[in-house]
């Protein structure tokens, strides 16, 4: 016989009768522990629930060769929160491992769609995935039940539906057709087929979850964008109120203030003048004939911002909401046919690594992020959350972040507030915080940096033209934020 050592066994593994007296001797000297029936580990370290976290799966393949993931775990590819996992397998036994219980059932081999996984298991096909979890089960003892619940398969489809488009549920209709016969599911089909159907606006089946439910009524949204303004409504909702009401200004000094919060706004966009061209453009109509679309942009600006009025409307209701957002965007947008001024997105769009909302989520989510924000109280916290909103939801094929600016600064006129401006220096500082909320769901950047940028701009006086363009130089607002972080420069606070 080979004599076994015990450098050839693996960090976790299954005894079987070649190698059960080498085990047992090993076990009793304290070089092997056992950890469940049969399953071993040469780690005499770690804890046992570590141990079978990261080799999870193979230990599954020992256990149940060949065996199918199935019903609730092949949906949500992982343990239930009380660490179950559903397998279809000839044997019937469950097997209790440390934090994790395998339970296995008996069912048809996987079919030529059920997909290759780790240590020759097979995943179920999400046809087959779906088809088997509408067939009801029940938790014993509290225990996770075996499938979902019809609320929880609405989400799995709608969620399906806002990443794959209704190509991807009618795929996956068709093949669970194809399939249902031979797994005696048809009655499970036809409720399949009834929920996709009635998410599709084609049958009227009663949905029970909150996503289902807002897509029937024409109103489906981005479930993970509904939690971004969750999360900054929660921090904006702890903080102390503050009020910084704006200084007066004489006519000029509106006008200036307007001009350089337009300059700085098309700048974080791209759309970069220096500042006597900028003039020239907005006061004397000067359109550059190498860039009349950047000119019109920046020119379509400065007419809202400056417009004391407009700037006073704020949305009160849905509805004014959908119409400021259409009609300053068209204004700002007039120059650009092409960009479909005043109208939302038909197709995606994105920015870096960012996607944003889906074209038809973004009725929904703009509804759900606005009655987020009808329960803030603070001028300045509505303007964050309402630029927040508009950016993250981006509804427009361009012009988003110039639109959301203009929505931010009319909460703040609107209760004569100190309207923001973000310099060129502080281009950086602003769309890292916007990021950081959007990618990582951390607020708080992104409300210290509008809080300090409202007080920068509290600070300028705009009454003349050249005193003011002179303190934001002093204070560095027009440096390039690169050459300025390179130099250690930073925007002053006078």
């Amino acid at each position: 016989m080979t004599k076994i050592s015990l450098s050839s066994f693996p960090e976790v593994f299954i005894s079987n009768m070649e190698m059960t007296k080498a085990v047992s001797r090993f076990a009793k000297n304290g070089k092997l522990r056992k950890l469940a029936p049969r399953l071993y580990t040469q780690n005499m370290i770690d804890p046992p629930e570590l141990i079978i976290k990261r080799n999870l799966w193979v230990i599954i393949s020992s256990y149940f060769p060949g065996a199918l993931i199935a019903d609730r775990t092949a949906l949500e590819n992982k343990p239930t929160a009380d660490g179950f996992i559903f397998l279809v397998a000839p044997q019937k036994h469950k097997i209790k491992l440390p934090g994790i219980t395998l339970c296995p059932r008996k069912g048809h081999a996987p079919f030529p769609n059920d997909r290759p996984f780790i240590g020759g298991l097979f995943l179920s096909s999400l046809s087959r995935a779906f088809l088997e979890n509408i067939k009801p089960s029940r938790a014993r003892n509290s225990e996770s039940s075996r499938t979902l619940s019809k609320k929880e398969i609405e989400e799995k489809l709608e969620n399906l539906l806002s990443n794959g488009g209704t190509e991807a549920l009618n795929k996956l209709r068709d093949e669970a057709a194809k399939i249902s016969k031979p797994l005696g599911l048809t009655e499970e089909y036809k409720s399949l087929d009834k929920l996709i159907g009635s998410l599709l606006g084609t049958k009227s089946e009663k949905l029970e979850s909150p996503l289902g439910m807002a897509r029937q009524t024409g109103f489906a949204y981005d479930p993970k964008r509904l939690h971004l303004f969750s999360e900054l409504h929660a921090a904006l909702a702890v903080l102390a109120p503050i009020s910084r009401i704006a200084a007066p200004l004489s006519s000029e000094g509106l006008i200036n203030l307007s001009f350089f919060e337009a300059y700085f706004s098309n700048f974080i966009e791209g759309t970069e003048f220096e500042v006597n061209e900028a003039k020239e453009i907005i006061f004397n109509g000067k359109i550059p004939p190498a860039r009349p679309e950047d000119a019109h942009d920046i020119l379509g600006t400065f007419k809202i911002v400056s417009n004391t009025p407009e700037m006073s409307q704020i949305p009160h209701n849905f509805e004014e909401l959908l119409t400021l957002l259409k009609t300053r965007h068209a204004s700002i947008m007039e120059g650009r046919p092409d960009k479909f001024p005043g109208e939302f997105k038909k197709e995606s769009n994105r920015a870096g690594s960012t996607t944003f909302v889906a074209p038809d989520l973004v009725m929904g989510t703009l509804k759900q992020g606005f009655q987020i924000y009808q329960a803030l109280d603070c001028p300045l916290y509505k303007a964050i959350f309402m630029m927040f909103l508009i950016s993250e939801v981006h509804p427009f094929n361009d012009g988003n972040g110039r639109v959301g600016r203009i929505m931010m600064n009319a909460e703040l006129v609107s209760a004569s507030e100190q309207r923001i401006i973000i310099p060129t220096i502080y281009r950086n500082n602003y769309l890292s915080a916007l990021r950081a909320l959007s990618l990582n769901t951390i607020p708080d950047p992104l409300i210290r940096v509008l809080d300090f940028a409202q007080r920068y701009t509290l600070c300028i006086r705009y009454n003349d033209f050249n005193e003011a363009q002179l303190e934001l130089k002093k204070t560095n607002a027009f440096m390039d934020p690169t050459i300025a972080e390179e130099r250690g420069l930073r925007l002053i606070l006078r």
